[in-house]
């Protein structure tokens, strides 16, 4: 990939994204999208000279005080009020990895040349986003509905000069470091403040980054679930496509074909069973994961459509020669997303969870805790309890906030997303099942080395020799969340995710 990413009017991706952020590439406009955005401003500074007419956020006050018209000579004030003055944002701060994404999905959607900002803005934007200044964002304050306005107060403050980013690792004052890089506060003229409030990027970076997680986090859920099953001395045959053909999902046949792949040549599971049949939380797992899969197609093309879409208001049209006030920065569609979400990524820890009680129970020829000496040593009798905490703190997340609303602004904005709220909790839940995928690796890489010599299959042997580099397995009691945090960084390496079959 480039060293730079073009903005510009064709289709991005998930993928795509994940891309532009890993590789930490420049941005800058295309010839194309410079000049729509060049054209859209030109058009409103015409259209303000000649109407003598109400334009909603522009000439205007917002929400409640739509109907308060606003005299020419203070329309640049009204801007920066706007910012100043939504920029309540409260709670933890949000990870720079999410506002990078915020500023970048910004920076796009004000691109298409429908959102009536400068020329310069953006060309801001840019440069904060290439100097890797990170403005200061915080959790709590956005309804999901007249836009993410908290949040995004706070991203838009350092183009005033005003708040506070994180640049080079340290907190500064965004004046100071607007010096540094050689960039001057902006006055903002009519509508700036208004587009770069209203929008859904605090939703949509927040989901993004979860559906960046998640493709992992579903990879190694059936990883880590073919070597459960093999370290429960597991059947094969509920993962026959025979059984799939004839329920035919596409995510449980998909994950069923995967299980058998990565246990194609174990020495283990072709071994005689004595046990007919599996308990749910192994027999179940395509139909489980793949319920899940299936789920977050759904999300991603949500998602996608989001990325590419225009989520400030008004909109501006120059060819139809109108300015229409409508509702695109309503985070509907985001939030009832961002909820499936958050139910279906739970249940992959709801059913890890399960598997890691069952290695542990001293069933199928394991050791009580996976543990020689149980007694004197506890072994991994914790770490379950653990997992199923946090399992339990999942469920609680899950509940929906889409069905929620809360009028605001004297009843002008009478029906909200609550999108925000299913966005942070999302992220939360995510964190929560990499923290438990973690427990049942530690836990079924100790019951695969109880089942020696019969052997895994050679891909899951691989995996695991380069797992136990980091964590050996496991003699007597030691301090076991040193081993789970270790676990939890390990499948975050390149190295780990090489074996990931997508």
């Amino acid at each position: 990939m480039s060293n730079t990413h073009y903005i510009d009017s064709k289709t991005l991706t998930i993928n795509k994204v994940e891309q532009i952020i890993k590789k930490d590439v420049q941005l800058k406009l295309s010839d194309k999208a410079r000049q729509n955005i060049i054209k859209c401003r030109a058009y409103l500074d015409k259209k303000q000279d000649q109407s003598t007419y109400p334009m909603y956020g522009i000439n205007t006050g917002f929400g409640s005080l739509c109907n308060v018209k606003i005299p020419k000579d203070q329309l640049a004030q009204l801007q920066e009020n706007l910012v100043l003055s939504h920029a309540c944002g409260t709670g933890k701060r949000v990870s720079k990895k999410i506002v990078r994404l915020m500023l970048f999905l910004k920076i796009q959607s004000l691109s298409y040349g429908y959102s009536g900002v400068s020329i310069e803005l953006v060309e801001t934007l840019i440069d904060l986003y290439n100097h890797k200044v990170c403005p200061l964002v915080f959790e709590q304050g956005s309804l999901g509905a007249s836009g993410d306005l908290a949040p995004l107060a706070h991203l838009s403050l350092v183009l005033l000069g005003q708040g506070k980013v994180e640049y080079k690792g340290k907190v500064e004052d965004s004046a100071k470091v607007l010096k540094q890089i050689n960039l001057k506060p902006l006055k903002l003229k009519s509508k700036e403040g208004l587009a770069l409030l209203n929008g859904t990027q605090f939703m949509s970076a927040h989901g993004l980054w979860a559906l960046i997680q998640s493709r992992y986090i579903l990879g190694f859920a059936d990883l880590i679930g073919a070597m459960s099953t093999d370290a429960f001395n597991c059947n094969l045959s509920p993962f026959d496509d025979l059984v799939h053909q004839v329920r035919p999902h596409e995510g449980q046949r998909q994950t069923a074909k995967q299980i058998l792949k990565y246990l194609s040549d174990s020495q283990i599971a072709h071994t005689k069973k004595d046990n007919v049949q599996d308990p749910y939380s192994f027999r179940c797992i395509p139909q489980v994961h793949g319920a899940t899969k299936d789920a977050l197609k759904y999300v991603s093309q949500t998602f996608t459509t989001e990325l590419n879409g225009v989520t400030d208001n008004p909109n501006i049209f120059v060819e139809a020669d109108q300015v229409i006030s409508g509702g695109n920065f309503h985070g509907q569609p985001l939030a009832i997303a961002l909820d499936v979400m958050a139910i279906s990524l739970a249940e992959i820890g709801n059913i890890s969870e399960r598997r890691i009680y069952q290695l542990v129970s001293g069933s199928r020829g394991l050791p009580n805790f996976l543990i020689d000496n149980s007694g004197l040593n506890s072994g991994f009798m914790i770490p379950q309890y653990t997992a199923a905490s946090i399992v339990s703190q999942n469920k609680q997340l899950c509940t929906p906030a889409s069905v929620d609303s809360i009028v605001s602004s004297n009843g002008q904005e009478d029906h909200v997303s609550m999108g925000a709220n299913a966005a942070t909790k999302l992220v939360s839940i995510v964190k929560n099942i990499q923290t438990i995928l973690a427990i049942e690796l530690l836990n079924a890489s100790q019951a695969l080395y109880f089942r020696q010599p019969l052997k895994s299959s050679k891909t899951i042997e691989a995996f695991l020799k380069l797992y136990r580099e980091e964590v050996p397995i496991i003699k007597n009691d030691k301090l076991m969340s040193d081993e789970i945090e270790k676990t939890r960084q390990f499948l975050s390496t390149k190295q780990a995710r090489a074996f990931l079959d997508f």
